[in-house]
């Protein structure tokens, strides 16, 4: 029996079928339930008592995987820490994140990241659907969220914030636009997404927060098309600051409402890496999270690009960013 073989078994305890295991690894169904049975005539015992409708594993064969699981995982980190020592951490490196927070914060620093880690491929599966890690094989994925709960692990990339914003042409053609209360009349692109279509949240200061119900003729499911849609002045937007900081500093966006913090969801939110829970963490892994957080911009304490204002007025201050780890729930 080899590792691999064994680390085949248990995918599929873990997805709860043959076909789930296969489509974790890739690979043809027959393949996985050709390695399960060679496994179970080499034991002598059946682990998994397999049905036209489902799976189950067998009083015999949870005896032998809880056994067998803790085994190969030591195995694996024996292996991680040996290739840490050589210094090359290698291997496929499966990661998910959301089709904006790819093309416009993942994709641009691959180049320097293959430059330091040649050896690790990455499989980058952009969708804005969160896609489940452990029937998907992957490793590590990013979301945008307030702090996760949850079984996975967690750790915080940076944060982020929204801001309101419209291209300056659209903005001509509107009467003045001061204060949050003013979008009641204006075309509002949104996201076509439960809890995000019909009100905006505003805050100032101490002042309690207040909610603001947005109406449009536009709706999108994916932050890139809504970016554009506003940059053509079809209306205004809320976008993140990570997406829309070169339009805001060039003025093809006009940020409102500078004294206002705003969402479309809750205000305390953030670019979070998240991975299975295990009792080791791969190095190919560790390496990705490290780069990503060394390599992620600041957030912003500057003041939006506003209406009647040149880019070159700006100033900005550094935000320290807050790194730190947690696991979901604690």
């Amino acid at each position: 029996m080899d590792i691999a073989s064994l680390k085949t078994v248990l995918l599929v305890r873990t997805h709860g079928s043959i076909a789930g295991a296969a489509r974790a690894l890739d690979i043809d169904p027959s393949s996985v339930s050709r390695t399960v049975a060679g496994i179970e005539a080499d034991l002598g015992i059946r682990l998994f008592q397999r049905t036209t409708r489902r799976l189950t594993v067998t009083e015999e064969g949870q005896t032998y995987l809880t056994r067998l699981e803790p085994l190969i995982e030591e195995m694996d980190a024996a292996r991680e820490d040996a290739r840490g020592l050589r210094g090359q951490p290698s291997g496929l490196l499966r990661i998910t994140a959301s089709v904006a927070f790819a093309h416009q914060m993942i994709v641009p620093l691959l180049p320097s990241f293959q430059a330091r880690y040649p050896d690790i491929t990455i499989d980058l599966r952009s969708s804005d659907a969160n896609l489940d890690l452990v029937e998907n094989g992957i490793d590590l994925a990013i979301r945008l969220a307030p702090a996760p709960k949850g079984d996975l692990v967690s750790t915080r990339l940076m944060q982020t914030r929204y801001r309101v914003v419209a291209s300056p042409e659209f903005l001509v053609e509107q009467e003045p636009v001061a204060h949050p209360t003013d979008l009641a009349g204006l075309n509002c692109l949104r996201f076509a997404l439960p809890g995000l279509q019909d009100n905006w949240t505003f805050r100032s200061g101490d002042e309690a927060p207040f909610t603001v119900a947005v109406r449009g003729n536009l709706m999108f499911s994916n932050a890139l098309a809504l970016r554009r849609a506003a940059g053509m002045g079809l209306g205004v937007a809320i976008l993140a600051d990570w997406l829309i900081g070169d339009d805001l500093r060039t003025g093809r966006l006009v940020a409102l409402f500078q004294d206002y913090d705003c969402t479309a969801s809750v205000f305390e939110t953030a670019a979070w890496a998240l991975y299975p829970n295990r009792s080791y963490l791969p190095q190919k892994v560790r390496v990705m999270i490290d780069f990503l957080r060394g390599n992620m911009p600041p957030a912003s304490r500057q003041r939006p690009f506003a209406a009647g204002q040149k880019s070159g007025d700006m100033g900005s201050d550094d935000f320290r960013q807050d790194h730190h780890s947690r696991k979901h729930g604690e």
